[in-house]
C-alpha cells in the first residue's frame, strides 16, 4: 500500500489510554499523539507517555508526541447562585474581582482584561453562545449590553475578538506544565492563544532546543502578524475551536487557508484541528460534511489533521483514525489534488539547502524516482524537501531518534534512525537499504539522495545523487 503523505494526530484520553488501544491506533495510522494539559493530572500524562513509547517500540516506527498547554483561558468568576440570566438588551455591570457575582453583575478575576476593554468591545461568553458589548466604562467598572441572552454559569469562558489582551501566553500553570512535559521528553510544545511573535520568543527562552514549538492560531490578533509568528515557530496549528468563536463563521475557512499557505511558504509543518470528525465521539461513521472538511484541509496542503475528543473520549477512536486515513488516501489518489497542490514554495531569497531541496524534487519528478532520501541531523533537510511536495514522498535518515520523532508531523516524510555516514559509498548503501526495507523501491528503481558533504555537519546540505538500485 502506498504511504500516506498527510499525517494524523490523535489526542490522548480515557478512550485511548489502554496499551492495546494505543497499538491499534498506531496500526490504524496515527503518526503523532497530543497530550492535552488542559485536562488530567500530570501523572496521567506521564503514564500515557510511557505507553506511547512502549507502543512505538513495538510498532518499530518513530511516533511524535506534543504537549498542548492550556494557556491563559479567560473565564468569568463564580456567581452567588451558580448562574445568572442574561436577557436581550439588558445592561449588566462587569467588575474585576474574585468575589461572587449576581444578577446584573459579572465579576472576572482578570483585572488586565477589564482594564484593557473599551466602549464597543465585544465579549463572547460560553464558547460564543452568549454575547455582550461594552457600552460604557467607569473607573473600576464597565457597563455592557446583552446582544445574545441565556444562562451564564460559573467560570464559563470569555473570548474578546475585538481586543488584543495584554496577557502572556504562558500562565504560572503553563510554566510548571512546560517543565514537566520537557522532562517527559515530548517532541513539541503547543503554545495556546498566541497573539504575537513575542509569545513564541518567551516560550523559546524556556524550552531552548529541548523541543519544537507549535504556535496555535486561535486569536484574530494573531492573524494580523501571522507571517512573523510562523517565522519564529517550528510548526503551526489552525486551532478552529476558539478561532471559530472569535471570528464570524464565514471567516474561519478563509483564515484556515491563509494560515496553511503562510506555513507552507515558510516551510513549517501546519496542523488543522478541532471538530474534524466530531460526530464520531458518539457515531460509528462521520457526516458527509465532516469528510469534506478533512478532505479540504488535505487539498489545501496541510501537513497533518487532528482528532480531539474523537480519540480522547469518543466511543470509536480506532474507527475515527481509520476513516481519516481513508479520506486522506482518497484525496491523495486524486490527480486533481496533485495538479492543484501549491508546489515550488521555495522563496526567491533561498539558501543553498533550499535550492538543493527544490532541485531534488524536480529531478525526482523528471526521472520518475521511487523515493527521495534526505540525510538529516536536525530534520531541516527533510522538511525543506517536504515543502516542495514530491510525489514520491521523502525518506528522512537521521542518527537521532528525537529528529525522527519530530519528522512524524511533517507531510510525506517517513523517518528512520541510522548511523551517520562517513563517505559517499556508505551514503549510497544506507539509502539503498532504507528504501528497500520500507518497501518504497526495488531493483531497477531510481532514488534521489540529498546530503551534506563533508558528512556529519548539520545544516550543510549541498549534494544531490541519483542512484538506480542494483
Amino acid at each position: 500500500m502506498r504511504a500516506r503523505d498527510c499525517k494524523i494526530v490523535a489526542t490522548m484520553g480515557p478512550a485511548s489510554d489502554a496499551p492495546e488501544r494505543l497499538a491499534m491506533l498506531i496500526q490504524a495510522g496515527v503518526d503523532c499523539f497530543r497530550l492535552n494539559f488542559s485536562h488530567g493530572a500530570r501523572e496521567d500524562h506521564a503514564r500515557r507517555m510511557d505507553a506511547i513509547r512502549a507502543a512505538e517500540a513495538k510498532a518499530g516506527t518513530p511516533v511524535g508526541v506534543f504537549a498542548d498547554l492550556q494557556g491563559p483561558k479567560i473565564r468569568v468568576g463564580m456567581f452567588a447562585n451558580g448562574e445568572i440570566k442574561l436577557r436581550f438588551n439588558d445592561i449588566v455591570t462587569i467588575e474585576a474581582s474574585s468575589e461572587p457575582g449576581a444578577d446584573g453583575l459579572i465579576r472576572m478575576p482578570h483585572p488586565e482584561l477589564v482594564n484593557a476593554l473599551e466602549v464597543g468591545d465585544i465579549l463572547k461568553l460560553d464558547d460564543g453562545k452568549l454575547q455582550i458589548t461594552v457600552t460604557g466604562r467607569g473607573r473600576t467598572q464597565l457597563e455592557a449590553r446583552v446582544d445574545f441572552g441565556g444562562t451564564l454559569k460559573n467560570q464559563k469562558g470569555v473570548n474578546v475578538p475585538t481586543r488584543r489582551i495584554p496577557i502572556s501566553a504562558l500562565t504560572a500553570k503553563d510554566r510548571e506544565d512546560l517543565a514537566y512535559a520537557l522532562d517527559l521528553g515530548v517532541d513539541y510544545i503547543a503554545l495556546s492563544f498566541v497573539q504575537h511573535p513575542e509569545d513564541v520568543h518567551e516560550a523559546k527562552a524556556l524550552i531552548g532546543d529541548r523541543a519544537g514549538i507549535i504556535a496555535k492560531i486561535e486569536k484574530p490578533s494573531a492573524l494580523t502578524q501571522i507571517e512573523e509568528i510562523v517565522e519564529v515557530a517550528d510548526a503551526v496549528m489552525v486551532a478552529r475551536g476558539d478561532l471559530g468563536v472569535e471570528l464570524p463563521p464565514e471567516q474561519v475557512p478563509i483564515a484556515q487557508r491563509k494560515i496553511i499557505r503562510t506555513a507552507r511558504a515558510a516551510g513549517k509543518p501546519v496542523i488543522v484541528a478541532t471538530h474534524m470528525l466530531e460526530s464520531m465521539v458518539e457515531a460509528a461513521t462521520p457526516t458527509r460534511a465532516e469528510a469534506s472538511d478533512v478532505a479540504t484541509a488535505v487539498y489545501q496542503g496541510a501537513d497533518a489533521v487532528m482528532l480531539s475528543a474523537e480519540s480522547a473520549v469518543g466511543r470509536h477512536p480506532q474507527s475515527a483514525v481509520a476513516i481519516m486515513d481513508r479520506i486522506i488516501r482518497a484525496v491523495e489518489d486524486d490527480e486533481e489534488y496533485w495538479s492543484s497542490l501549491p508546489r515550488d514554495m521555495t522563496p526567491p531569497q533561498a539558501t543553498t539547502a533550499d535550492a538543493i531541496a527544490l532541485s531534488a524534487r524536480h529531478i525526482a519528478d523528471v526521472v520518475g524516482c521511487a523515493a527521495l532520501v534526505a540525510y538529516t541531523a536536525t530534520g531541516s533537510s527533510a522538511i525543506r524537501v517536504a515543502r516542495e511536495r514530491p510525489r514520491c514522498g521523502v525518506i528522512g535518515l537521521t542518527p537521532f531518534i528525537n529528529t525522527a520523532r519530530k519528522l512524524a508531523l511533517v507531510w510525506g516524510v517517513r523517518s528512520m534512525v541510522t548511523e551517520d555516514v562517513a563517505n559517499v559509498e556508505e551514503m549510497v548503501a544506507k539509502a539503498d537499504a532504507a528504501v528497500r526495507k520500507l518497501g518504497v523501491a526495488e531493483t531497477g528503481d531510481r532514488v534521489a539522495v540529498i546530503a551534506g558533504i563533508p558528512f556529519g555537519r548539520a545544516g550543510k546540505t549541498n549534494t544531490i545523487r541519483v542512484l538506480r538500485l542494483e
